[in-house]
């Protein structure tokens, strides 16, 4: 029986749709799974773009389907990716969650696997508390939460400055954008997408 999986994001300098890809990669090694690479809708006009010099970074994921928030039931395993805007999600990501309500209204996605990840341009930037403020979106909404287990040895590299926590995968993009993330942290990324696509499939073979 396959296992369907959601990864929907939003990235402005592609930090965050790096480690969405290497998350839907770890998806994909778990046997029957279908994974779904969205992007959530732009809400910033093209001259603000232009000023962030956001542009030509999005012209790398532009390929990325538009994610349909009508869509999330369809889905085993969501995992939600943004990256931080003062501890908690971009307002893009939140006015994808806020087009939900209808699933919240018949309980279509109380069961699914639900689990976060983000990108801050700081190592202390609120990594954990923006993948928190994900969270209480599933717990809302009836799912199960997953993070990453500290069976990811990567969790524990004291090595190098790292992003990756039990909440879930992370990048430090640098304060100009100008750090990508690292082979350690698309360890991480893969491993989140591996372990919610493994429960998932538990989950639904039950």
């Amino acid at each position: 029986m396959p296992v369907k999986i959601q990864v929907v994001f939003y990235s402005l300098y592609t930090h965050v749709y790096q480690l969405a890809e290497a998350i839907a990669e770890g998806a994909r090694e778990v046997p029957g799974a279908e994974v779904l690479l969205a992007q959530v809708a732009e809400t910033l006009p093209t001259e603000v773009l232009e000023k962030m010099g956001a542009v030509e970074t999005k012209k790398s994921f532009a390929h990325v389907p538009i994610a349909d928030p009508h869509a999330l039931s369809d889905a085993d395993g969501i995992i939600l990716g943004s990256p931080t805007r003062y501890g908690a999600a971009t307002a893009q990501m939140q006015a994808f969650l806020d087009a939900t309500g209808g699933h919240w209204v018949k309980g279509a996605l109380i069961g699914k696997v639900g689990s976060a990840f983000t990108s801050t341009a700081s190592q202390h930037g609120g990594q954990e508390t923006t993948i928190v403020h994900m969270h209480t979106f599933f717990y809302h909404q009836g799912m199960v939460v997953a993070g990453v287990p500290y069976a990811a040895k990567e969790l524990s590299n004291l090595d190098e400055i790292t992003g990756g926590s039990p909440y879930g995968a992370s990048t430090i993009a640098g304060p100009r954008g100008e750090r990508t993330p690292t082979a350690n942290e698309l360890a991480i990324a893969r491993f989140q997408g591996r372990h919610v696509a493994q429960i998932a499939a538990k989950l639904a073979a039950r």
